[in-house]
Order: C-alpha cells, then sequence, then structure tokens
C-alpha cells in the first residue's frame, strides 16, 4: 500500500458514514444511474491516449475503473481517505494493476508535484466536506495545464420526490433534516449550484454546467430506490441526531421517498450536476 499524505480527520466530519457498508451500495446504485449521461462528457474532453488520471475520492474504485475502460492506455490513481473503500477497490480491480493504482491520502492536501494528471476526476464528495474549495484547488494545482477538472457535485435542492397521498413528504429530508446536519458540520448541501462559481474563482476556463437527469422515466426505479436505501441505512442516525428528531421517524421518511420511487403512478427526478474547467496553458 502507498501513503502519498496522512489523513487529517478535520476535514471529514462524516467519515463514519463514509465508511459504513451501505457506501459500497450506494456507489454501485449510483454508477448504474449517473455513469451512462456522464460517460460521453467525459469523452468531450479528448484526455491524451496515454495520459494521467486522477480520482480523488475514489471509494470503491467503480468510475475509476470506467475510466480505465475509456482511457485503455492511460495510467490512472484512485485516491480516497478511507482504507476500507480502497481495499475494496483493490481486490475488485487487481486487474487493472499496474496501469491503475489505488492509494490513500487526503484531498485537501493531495501529495502530487503540481502539473502532474491530464485530467482530475472528483465525484459525490464536495457535499460531504467541509471548505471544498480547498479541494478544488488542490485538483488545479495538479492539473496540467490545458488539462481539465471534472466534478460531480451534489445538491440537495435538486430531489424531488413525489409524495403519495396519505403519506410522509420525503422531501422534508432536503428541506428540514439535512440542513441540520450540515450546519453541525460545516458541510454544503447545495454545493451544486456553487461549484460553477468556485471554478470561476479558481481561475479556470471553459467552465461547464451538465446535468444528468436521474428519473422515474428515464431511469431504472431499483438503483434509484437503492439509493435512498443507502443513504438510510448510512445516514439515518446522524441526521437524526442534529435534527433532534426521533430515528424512527427520519427512516420513515426515506421509507416514503423510497416508496414513491417504486410506485409506477408516481414520478420522481434527481436532478446531477457535473461541472468542468480547463487549466488555462501558460503565456
Amino acid at each position: 500500500m502507498t501513503t502519498l499524505t496522512p489523513p487529517s480527520p478535520n476535514t471529514n466530519p462524516l467519515a463514519e458514514q463514509m465508511a459504513h457498508e451501505s457506501m459500497l451500495r450506494n456507489l454501485a446504485a449510483q454508477v448504474a444511474l449517473i455513469w451512462p449521461g456522464e460517460a460521453p462528457l467525459v469523452a468531450r474532453y479528448r484526455v491524451p491516449e496515454e495520459g494521467r488520471v486522477l480520482d480523488v475520492g475514489c471509494g470503491s474504485g467503480e468510475i475509476t475503473s470506467r475510466l480505465a475502460a475509456m482511457l485503455p492506455r492511460a495510467t490512472l490513481v484512485g485516491l480516497d481517505l478511507l482504507e476500507g473503500p480502497l481495499e475494496h477497490a483493490r481486490s475488485a480491480h487487481a486487474a487493472l494493476a499496474p496501469r491503475v493504482s489505488f492509494v490513500q491520502g487526503d484531498a485537501f492536501q493531495l501529495g502530487f508535484p503540481d502539473d502532474t494528471f491530464d485530467l482530475v476526476v472528483c465525484r459525490h464528495v464536495t457535499q460531504s466536506v467541509p471548505g471544498p474549495r480547498r479541494i478544488l484547488a488542490e485538483m488545479g494545482r495538479v492539473c496540467r495545464p490545458g488539462g481539465r477538472l471534472h466534478v460531480l457535485s451534489e445538491d440537495y435542492g435538486m430531489i424531488h420526490l413525489a409524495t403519495r397521498p396519505g403519506e410522509l413528504d420525503p422531501n422534508r429530508l432536503w428541506r428540514e433534516v439535512l440542513p441540520a446536519l450540515s450546519r453541525a458540520t460545516g458541510i454544503d448541501d447545495r454545493i451544486g449550484r456553487r461549484t460553477w462559481s468556485l471554478l470561476q474563482a479558481a481561475g479556470l476556463t471553459d467552465v461547464t454546467v451538465d446535468y444528468v437527469v436521474v428519473d422515474t422515466l428515464r431511469s431504472p426505479r431499483g438503483p434509484f430506490a437503492e439509493v435512498l436505501r443507502a443513504w438510510r441505512d448510512g445516514f439515518a442516525g446522524a441526521l437524526a441526531e442534529r435534527a433532534a428528531l426521533p430515528e424512527e421517524e427520519v427512516r420513515a421518511l426515506f421509507d416514503a421517498g423510497i416508496a414513491s420511487v417504486l410506485d409506477p403512478a408516481c414520478y420522481s427526478v434527481w436532478h446531477v450536476p457535473i461541472l468542468s474547467g480547463r487549466k488555462p496553458t501558460r503565456a
């Protein structure tokens, strides 16, 4: 195992939830829902055939492996703070070594030289840490001039779940419950709509915003429901504590959302912002 930079516990207030077994289920379901619409966005970057790619917050390595398939001659590094998901990634994607490696490190202090990677990817991270501006700055530092940053930045105000007659409104999770956790931990549950401005402020050019639409018409209902189920299993306790609600009530709100997503008479939608920017070339 290679350790690049010692992890900093203060930058990951949700470490316990991120290490929960539900996270592997969550990542697998999110890949099934999002990657089909995300892959064409990555393809338009025209990464050099033998380029270098960094996946910041790689988790189980699901996307790292898909990037490796898309770029069969590139060298890829998946980096994560938590050793548990990295062990899974190394085992699940062992056939890709040594072209693809998985290392432990801190996204706030990337242990790589300046101008190292042609593409720097960060997915499902910015909404779970305080001070994501620092992560974006580090991504920009290690990106080569002319290279690109690719950021999937969740925004929980962009989840709209159907409310079934006589049932709880699951959207209370994003309006009332999650904001309490955000205030307590310093994370930004609406970071998706603010990431464009952060990339602009970081000096990137050609900054784009695209959306993958996950809904009950375009996407399979099963994985959509599994994302909510995994969030329930991993986060219900922390959400209940911060919102001063019984955990049973928080779990019931998730269950109402799961039921509405699975109900063929209901329509639910999740807009997933995906942003990109180019690091300017030097004069």
